[in-house]
């Protein structure tokens, strides 16, 4: 598989195990009466600071994947995966060590890294849609 389809699949499963993880707090919470199951707000904003950016986390993936994902699969579907390929895994790590900052902490510093990690991630989209689009 090349490394744009890796990347891609990867960037999946990072969405799913994020959804994974708040499904099973979510659970939790429900087994344990604190919250009924049908008390939850979809930003989780009446449960813990940790789950609300859990749940921001994961929205932000999915919010990406029609731009991010369908980028890297034009390039497959079109043949040009070699657009893709070279900064894929840069591209993944960078979305992984967003998500993963959101989620762990709201400081300054970790606030400036997590958008960093998303300049990133939006510098190499527009480097590929440049490519893409022949220039």
């Amino acid at each position: 598989m090349p490394p744009t389809l890796l990347a891609l699949l990867g960037f999946l499963t990072w969405t799913l195990l994020l959804l994974a993880v708040m499904e099973a707090v979510r659970v939790k919470i429900v087994a344990s009466g604190q919250v009924p199951a049908n008390g939850f707000n979809p930003e989780n904003s009446n449960l813990s600071p940790f789950m609300q950016r859990l749940a921001r986390a994961h929205a932000n993936c999915i919010e990406g994947l029609p731009l991010f994902g369908g980028l890297m699969l034009l390039a497959v579907v079109a043949g040009r995966a070699g657009v893709t390929d070279s900064l894929a895994y840069v591209f993944l790590t960078a979305r992984i060590v967003q998500s993963s900052v959101h989620v762990v902490s709201t400081s300054v510093p970790a606030v400036n890294l997590r958008f960093a990690a998303f300049v990133v991630q939006l510098g190499i989209a527009t480097y590929w849609v440049v490519r893409l689009c022949g220039a």
